[in-house]
């Protein structure tokens, strides 16, 4: 598995910047200081805290989230933390639990009253049910971490949010749960428009590039015919390239998935032969972006490649 190791001096720095950097802090005596390791996460936790807590997120959402630097900066950004809300079923492996453990926050270690795994809030689909190893690829033993691209999912997540902020800021419980109802609201009826925008392309075969869309294909669906990748985390190659080609001729797909943050030349090649349109996604929420939003892209992105009746029972910007 694709797992990103750090040497002893790495580690010591790190130590040495949470050490200078650390220092006790009263969660109720102000705004909650809340540490998200991507972007939907950093912005389901902005819609809950409202002025009540300040967010920072860990990974830029250019970055594939398996693959972040442990840079010092972001160690102290942890040590200053009154909660860390990761993903969960090893998404952030290669390199949160360093950062973690180099923060010398108590408030957020692994069972600490800070520590929240927003993936506890949702049904994990692709739970594998057999032994993995390392030769079947960057398999979760978890299950597949990808379940933010569901909006069904993204209001489980605020609503768990909530619960697990009013336990650390309890002054501010009503706060976080009138800001929670509100966004699980308008995120439900937006969600409305977005299916009744897709309603017609129920069963659409795709490709997609890496095992990341299943929760939105499930929720809008979409049939995944195959991955890019001959296996998560592993590069193609010419003969997975070829066998999926001709799957792609026989089944008749016509559309592409892939987040920005991998490379497009095979996926481009692979279209170009096929006929098929590649559909390059943003695979988080932009930096202060809404969760709303980011959905509303990647929804408006499938809908613009696909037949005209699939996209013809709705229209305009779903708000």
């Amino acid at each position: 598995m694709r797992r990103r190791r750090f040497s002893t001096v790495l580690f010591a720095s790190i130590l040495g910047w949470a050490a200078l950097g650390a220092r006790p802090r009263d969660a109720a005596a102000g705004k909650l200081r809340v540490v998200a390791t991507v972007g939907d996460l950093g912005a389901l936790a902005r819609e809950v805290l409202g002025d009540a807590g300040d967010v920072v997120v860990l990974a830029k959402p250019t970055q594939d989230p398996h693959f972040v630097d442990a840079r010092p900066n972001l160690v102290l950004e942890l040590n200053r933390a009154d909660a860390l809300v990761s993903m969960g079923l090893d998404y952030e492996v290669g390199w949160l639990p360093v950062l973690v453990r180099g923060s010398r926050n108590a408030r957020i270690q692994v069972g600490g009253p800070g520590s929240i795994v927003a993936s506890t809030m949702v049904p994990v689909l692709e739970v594998p049910r057999e032994r993995i190893d390392r030769s079947m690829g960057d398999i979760h033993p978890g299950g597949n971490p990808h379940f933010t691209m569901d909006p069904r999912n993204g209001a489980r997540v605020a609503q768990g949010l909530a619960a697990r902020f009013a336990a650390l800021a309890p002054d501010a419980t009503a706060k976080f749960q009138q800001n929670a109802a509100a966004f699980v609201q308008a995120l439900g009826a937006r969600e409305k428009q977005w299916e009744a925008l897709l309603g017609g392309a129920r069963g659409t075969p795709v490709v997609t590039y890496h095992k990341s869309f299943i929760y939105l294909t499930s929720w809008l669906g979409l049939t995944e015919v195959g991955s890019i990748e001959p296996k998560p985390g592993i590069p193609p190659n010419a003969a997975h390239v070829a066998e999926l080609i001709g799957e792609m001729r026989a089944r008749g797909v016509k559309v592409i998935l892939q987040e920005r943050w991998y490379p497009s030349s095979v996926a481009e090649s692979i279209a170009s032969q096929t006929g098929a349109k590649l559909v390059l996604i943003a695979g988080m929420t932009a930096d202060n972006g809404r969760y709303a939003d980011h959905i509303d892209e990647v929804v408006r992105a499938i809908a613009a490649v696909l037949p005209a009746k699939a996209g013809a029972t709705a229209s305009g910007n779903a708000r």
